[in-house]
């Protein structure tokens, strides 16, 4: 196996974030379902936008943010995600370019446009997504650069782009190439309503081989294997993928191997602000360890050290150097 360019490579839906500080009522109004995300077309983004306020507004994505919170950490990065050549797409690729992360998807020059999502946090931190998919959802396997996933360490998927067909076969396409490298590939299942829609699909993925690492909640978790009791799925979850991380909030994780189920704790923090992009910036962590060479339990604890950065402010991508913060915990970077 040849060396890697990158340490790892996200695949996802490229989305700008628009994010506001709302109220339970506003939900409610708008038929929500709190702390979900919800597909909806560009007359209910209208409607949602014209509704919300003063709103703070930058580029996300949860592939996006994951590989963008990687590179915080010091780790070579890339990113594959589809926007359009309009004026929130420009500024897309010119955030992540800027966060260090090597960004080459040709933009659509026609169709929709650069997709966004309308992110509601209410007071106790929690964000409900609303995704106007747009151009991301325009993603094909042409997009995928054999070279770049070949010369990646590890490939990461995110559970969201499996709602367009042609992302789909992007999706499996890049996993094809990346075996074939001698490479591995991560999937995050996303959302507890993404996993209702595309059980069968995901466990086939994890079944075949496909994907050789999982990233979910408890509540994803629990949907995936249709239970409610935790030690039954982590058992199943150890059968059907070499490696499970399962995210518990405040309760820290637990890492899934065919060894057994080790827990690490979460990263204690001083105010909740916001828990968009916890997950994303967990897996970021959790990469870079694996990438790095350290065990698991470092690697969680590298994660939860992300995650706590990100859920103390608004916005889903870190506002310190991870790297830096890693070296003041004493944690390998």
């Amino acid at each position: 196996m040849t060396s890697a360019k990158y340490d790892v490579l996200g695949i996802g839906n490229a989305i700008y974030d628009v994010l506001v500080q709302t109220d339970e009522a506003f939900l409610v109004s708008h038929g929500m379902a709190k702390g979900g995300m919800a597909l909806i077309d560009e007359a209910r983004a209208t409607s949602i936008y014209t509704d919300m306020g003063k709103a703070t507004e930058m580029s996300g994505g949860s592939a996006a943010n994951t590989i963008v919170g990687i590179a915080s950490l010091g780790a070579r990065t890339a990113y594959v995600g589809k926007v359009r050549s309009d004026k929130i797409g420009e500024k897309y690729a010119h955030d992540i370019r800027a966060a260090g992360v090597a960004f080459d998807t040709a933009p659509a020059a026609a169709g929709p446009a650069t997709g966004c999502s309308y992110i509601l946090v209410t007071p106790d931190g929690e964000r409900t997504m609303n995704t106007y998919l747009g151009a991301a959802q325009d993603l094909t396997p042409a997009d995928i650069d054999e070279t770049a996933v070949a010369a990646s360490s590890i490939v990461y998927l995110e559970g969201y782009l499996w709602d367009p067909a042609s992302a789909k076969e992007a999706f499996v396409k890049a996993s094809k190439i990346a075996h074939g490298a001698g490479r591995q590939v991560a999937l995050t299942l996303s959302d507890a309503f993404c996993v209702s829609r595309y059980r069968d699909e995901f466990l086939q993925l994890m079944r075949d081989g496909t994907v050789d690492l999982v990233f979910a909640n408890e509540s994803e978790l629990h949907s995936l294997y249709e239970t409610a009791d935790t030690d039954t799925a982590l058992g199943q979850l150890r059968k059907d993928v070499a490696l499970g991380v399962v995210t518990r909030s405040e309760k820290g994780c637990m890492v899934a191997s065919k060894s057994g189920v080790i827990e690490v704790p979460a990263f204690p923090i001083e105010t909740l602000v916001d828990t968009t992009g916890a997950g994303d910036l967990f897996a970021a962590g959790f990469l870079f360890g694996l990438v790095r060479g350290v065990d698991h339990k470092v690697c969680g604890q590298l994660a939860a050290l992300a995650a706590a950065e990100v859920i103390q402010h608004i916005g889903a991508r870190p506002q310190l150097s991870l790297k830096e913060l890693a070296k003041k915990n004493g944690l390998p970077v």
